[in-house]
């Protein structure tokens, strides 16, 4: 999977604001007394891998996760500056609550944090929609041979064969 580029002073990123104001959920930074109920809540739901750098979201002053909820319970979570400076992600919602627009909302939010901070430009790395980032946000393949900063990653063995 490429990794892609995204402007954060695309004029699409205001349409994908407008596009969130209905979803009804609560995007906000994540508190550093949560950070064991959202690692938790990501490794379960969806990798260790991912838990890992969640960890390392909770490690960034400010934090550097948003976590979407309703009614007291964790829905998504998104995060910026994990794997490295300037990347989105990893990002993810809870099955159950797909399909209505949280990830969309998290997204947005994490792209207007990230050029709240100074960022110009937002890196996903390996993405895995490329369609969907690319439509929503006017994100660009990043031509490159290699697999960039995964490359050489360390993985359990039951990931490497399958």
């Amino acid at each position: 999977m490429p990794d892609l580029l995204v402007s954060l002073y695309s004029t699409k990123l205001a349409d994908l604001n407008r596009k969130t104001d209905h979803v009804g959920v609560s995007i906000r930074p994540a508190l550093p007394p949560e950070l064991h109920l959202v690692v938790d809540w990501v490794r379960q739901q969806f990798s260790e891998n991912w838990a890992s750098e969640v960890s390392v979201a909770f490690s960034r002053q400010p934090v550097a996760c948003l976590i979407a909820v309703d009614g007291g319970k964790l829905l998504g979570f998104a995060c910026y500056d994990t794997t490295a400076r300037g990347f989105f992600g990893p990002t993810g919602v809870d099955p159950q609550a797909r399909g209505k627009g949280i990830g969309l909302a998290l997204f947005s939010a994490c792209l207007q944090t990230m050029k709240t901070l100074g960022h110009a430009y937002a890196f996903i790395g390996d993405a895995g929609p490329v369609d969907f980032y690319a439509k929503t946000a006017g994100a660009i393949i990043i031509p490159a041979p290699d697999k960039g900063i995964y490359e050489g990653m360390l993985r359990r063995m039951a990931e490497m064969t399958t």
